[in-house]
This record gives C-alpha cells, sequence and structure tokens, in this order.
C-alpha cells in the first residue's frame, strides 16, 4: 500500500469513529471523497504565521479533536449500534480520530494542554461535516412550484406526457401537403390553442402561427420570410427548397411519457421549475432547505459607524447570512450576544434549527464562552481545531438528544470564511440532499507560501491565458485572518497544501458559491 493510500485510508477510519460518536453510519450511496494531496515548496515572502483571532487562541490550548466534552458534563451515549470490535468512545485506550488512545475522563486544564498536532487534518474535517449531513437528511415534503425555488429534488422528475404533446409549429408561415405550387386555403389560419385543424390535402397550404397544432397530412412550414404569395391566383410560391418535415417541432421530440427529466438531487432553478411546469407538475417532491441561527459573539463589536475607543465592526453578521442563503439555507437574522455565557447557553438550548453558527469565542481566552457552555449541555465534540490556516479553532458539535450540529467559527472574518467552507458548508450540503460538488484543480500562478504543518486556504481569482498559454488562477494579497479584501475579490480559494507550492503547480480550488460556473472568464477582480 501506498503512502497516499494508507493515509487516505486512515482518515477513512477516522471518520467511521467519529460517526459513531454520533450513533449513526454513513450511507453507502455517499462515500466521502478522496482526500487530495499534493506538496510543494515554501518560497513567497508572503506571511502566514498571524493569528487565526484578535482573541486569544494559541493553537497549544485546543483540546483534541477526538474528545468529547467530559468530567463536568457526561456525554450523551452513542444511539446506534457500533460497529464489531469498537471501544467505546469513553473507555480507556479508545482510539481518537488521529488514532492515539484516548482517556476516559479528560478535564477541561488537561484539554487545553493538548497541542495542536491533534488538529483534525482539513480534508478529513471536511468529509465528517459533509458524511455527518448526510446521514441525517431533512423529511422531504411537497411543494408547489412557487415554493419549490432553491430546494434540491427528494423525488425525481418523470415526464408525465410526451413533450410536445402534438405535432407543433416552429415557425409562424405556412403549412403545406405535397410539392408546390399550393392552393391557399381561405380563413384566418391556424393558431395556438385551438383545436385539432382539419387535414391538409396535397397541394394545399394554410397560415399558421407558431405554436399551432400541425394539420394531418402536412408536409412541412414554409417560414413567411421563404414564401411568396400570389394573391391574383390564389397561390403559394417557396422562394427555397422545401424539405420534408422542416420546421416542424414532432410529438414526442424533447421527450416521450415516462422518461426521466431530472434526477434526485437536482437543484431547482428557474429553468428547472420551467421544465416541470411544460410537463405538467404543479407541485415538486423536495428537501426542505436546511434551518440556520447564527449567534455573533463579542462584546467589542459595533453594528453601526466608525470603529472607536477599542471597538470594531461587526463584519460577520451582515455577510454570513446572505452567504448561508447562497448555500441554500434559510437563515435567521443574526442573534448578537456579546460575550455573555448565560445567553449563549439560553440560545443554543433553546434552537430549533439545523445547524447553529457561533462567531468567535472558540479558543482559551477569558470571555470564550464557547466550548465550557457546550460542556455543560452535554454536546458531542466531534471536531475540535482543524488544522488549517486560517481558521484553526473551529469546531464541530452536536447538541445533546439530536439537537442541533453546532459549528463553531472563529472571530476573524477570514478565518471564520475558512471554518464556514471547511465544516458549515459540506454539512448543510449533506443536510440539503444537494450533489457533492466534482473537485477540480488549476494550475497557480506565483509562488504561494505555506504553512509548516496545516494545509493553508488561499483567495485566488481565475484567469485566462490572452496568449493561448495555461488557465491559471492568481493568488491574492490581503489574505490574513482578520482580512477580508482578499477574499471580497476573489471568486475561489486554493487549498495549499503543508510547505507551499510553487508557481506551476495544481491546487484544489474551492469555488464561492456566486463564482461563474465556467471559471475561465476575463473579468475578474484584480
Amino acid at each position: 500500500m501506498s503512502v497516499e493510500e494508507a493515509r487516505a485510508a486512515e482518515e477513512e477510519r477516522a471518520v467511521e469513529q467519529a460517526l459513531a460518536l454520533v450513533g449513526r453510519r454513513p450511507r453507502a450511496a455517499h462515500p466521502a471523497p478522496d482526500p487530495v494531496h499534493s506538496a510543494g515548496p515554501s518560497s513567497s515572502p508572503e506571511p502566514s504565521s498571524a493569528p487565526d483571532s484578535a482573541k486569544a487562541e494559541p493553537s497549544a490550548s485546543q483540546p483534541s479533536a477526538s474528545q468529547s466534552f467530559t468530567a463536568q458534563s457526561p456525554r450523551r451515549q452513542p444511539s446506534g449500534p457500533q460497529s464489531p470490535g469498537d471501544t467505546p468512545p469513553d473507555s480507556p485506550g479508545s482510539p481518537s480520530r488521529s488514532g492515539a488512545p484516548s482517556p476516559a475522563r479528560v478535564s477541561p486544564s488537561a484539554q487545553a494542554r493538548r497541542t495542536r498536532a491533534h488538529s483534525t487534518p482539513w480534508a478529513e474535517a471536511r468529509a465528517l461535516a459533509e458524511r455527518l449531513g448526510r446521514v441525517a437528511p431533512l423529511a422531504a415534503h411537497r411543494l408547489p412550484l412557487d415554493r419549490a425555488l432553491g430546494h434540491v429534488l427528494a423525488e425525481a422528475v418523470v415526464a408525465l406526457t410526451d413533450l410536445p404533446s402534438f405535432d407543433t409549429s416552429a415557425m409562424d408561415g405556412w403549412a403545406v401537403a405535397g410539392p408546390g405550387p399550393w392552393t391557399v386555403r381561405a380563413g384566418e389560419g391556424l393558431l395556438a390553442g385551438r383545436s385539432a385543424p382539419a387535414p391538409l390535402p396535397d397541394g394545399e397550404a394554410v397560415r399558421i402561427a407558431t405554436g399551432a397544432r400541425i394539420p394531418v397530412d402536412a408536409t412541412a412550414v414554409i417560414r413567411s420570410e421563404h414564401a411568396r404569395s400570389d394573391e391574383a391566383k390564389g397561390l403559394l410560391h417557396a422562394t427555397r427548397q422545401v424539405v420534408p418535415g422542416q420546421d416542424i417541432r414532432p410529438r414526442g421530440q424533447e421527450c416521450r411519457s415516462g422518461d426521466q427529466l431530472l434526477p434526485v438531487g437536482t437543484l431547482v432553478t428557474p429553468p428547472v421549475l420551467g421544465l416541470a411546469a411544460a410537463a405538467g407538475y404543479d407541485a415538486l417532491v423536495a428537501v426542505p432547505r436546511p434551518r440556520v441561527d447564527v449567534f455573533v459573539l463579542g462584546d467589542e463589536l459595533l453594528t453601526a459607524g466608525l470603529p472607536h475607543d477599542g471597538l470594531i465592526r461587526d463584519a460577520l453578521g451582515p455577510m454570513l447570512a446572505p452567504w448561508l442563503r447562497a448555500l441554500g439555507a434559510d437563515v435567521t437574522a443574526p442573534q448578537r450576544l456579546g460575550d455573555d455565557a448565560k445567553a449563549l447557553r439560553h440560545a443554543l438550548t433553546t434552537s430549533d434549527a439545523d445547524l447553529i453558527l457561533t462567531t468567535g469565542g472558540t479558543a482559551a481566552g477569558p470571555v470564550d464562552h464557547v466550548h465550557p457552555v457546550l460542556a455543560e449541555t452535554g454536546a458531542e465534540l466531534l471536531v475540535d481545531g482543524v488544522a488549517v490556516r486560517p481558521g484553526h479553532p473551529m469546531l464541530l458539535a452536536r447538541q445533546a438528544d439530536g439537537g442541533p450540529y453546532v459549528v463553531g467559527l472563529p472571530g476573524n472574518p477570514l478565518a471564520a470564511v475558512s471554518g464556514l467552507l471547511t465544516l458549515a458548508e459540506p454539512l448543510l450540503r449533506g443536510i440539503a440532499g444537494r450533489a457533492a460538488q466534482d473537485p477540480y484543480r488549476a494550475i497557480v500562478r506565483d509562488e504561494v507560501h505555506g504553512h509548516p504543518h496545516d494545509t493553508r486556504l488561499v483567495p485566488v481569482v481565475h484567469r485566462a491565458d490572452s496568449a493561448g498559454g495555461t488557465d491559471h488562477v492568481v493568488p491574492l494579497h490581503y489574505n490574513g485572518p482578520a482580512m477580508l479584501r482578499g477574499i471580497a475579490a476573489a471568486d475561489g480559494l486554493a487549498v495549499v497544501p503543508p510547505g507551499g507550492v510553487r508557481s506551476g503547480t495544481e491546487v484544489e480550488i474551492l469555488d464561492l458559491p456566486w463564482a461563474s460556473a465556467t471559471p475561465w472568464t476575463e473579468g475578474c477582480f484584480t
């Protein structure tokens, strides 16, 4: 077995162990994507060692990603069966997702002494988040077409009839039968929406509008601009060769009754609504959009005006709600809780959302309350710290008794974006039933400095080489943990492996939800 195969197998086992903590097993139909690993040297002058939060976030203070909250707050036991040979997660010597033994009881102070080496690898954390979403899908419901936009199909759309359901004219012009010239039939002609017309004998022509039914025995439609009418003789002449069947849309040209038009998992877009309506549907069976609550923490945050007197503007409240809606979620207005542990506990325990996002407070500072409050509420800690920069102090937990998932985002803006894309986005995609994105890679222009041990996410823009060279991505400046200037101009993030990459190296790209589906276009921000 190669090194990469061994690493992938180890990460797969770690994901299985984490899934066992919440008492479920992944469905075989949704395997976790294989993590992508690449290597490259470090040679860019850009720094990568900036802290991930304005508050204290020392990497050594993060508890192990494999630990649940303990001692003061007993863990909820798994509700589903474990695989043969599995050791109960709280038993002495049970394996963590990193493969190291975990003690039965770990006090908060002992957890704080765990080193950053126990952080969950980035690819593993992302795969786990998606698979956790897929093992607990939301129940499907039937939605009228005017409410189905943005949902994901839970049942395939199957043609209820042939489309078109009768032979129709594709153009305004003349329906003709046999060879010309043709005798023109008197009257207003054939219009869309009328009942079946009388048969058309050979040698006759009749006016016809786009969408009108084709008379029986008609052989072609001649466009108005390709015909000349001799009104004195009552004859119609074609100015171009007439081919049998031209400009006629035959019955069933688009589909036959029973054909699958759209598979399960299709995102309902405006064209999907149009196709469903054309096929005779009044409603679609779809997965509900996941409901998300956003809790903004921090006494230092302003909601309006200029920063002053040690206070700063809240950048995450205005950013996260529309970003989550772009990912297909229903989001409540962000709640600003400050650094109030009691308010946080109340918000966490009364939320009926499918996912809760908190901002800030995930480190070990004097007012970082996320870990203690989750411990008090008996939450399962599934990921605590991810080996990624920025955003290392992110976390993923599950509230007790099947409550909502909680994704704790770091307080710094770009670090929060990292947590959003690493944990929240794949989790939401799984809950909503959306298909996993096909990973793609692109050549990065310029050398990109990497973290010695962690994955790094760097904002990039796509560029098409006008000289006929290879299309590529360009890393952007202003990519520190507290900066949004780079990500505001980006259309994706490059996944830079530990050590960095040289110019010309292929890297994995994470698209942003508003980026073009065809990235190789000019006009991107610089």
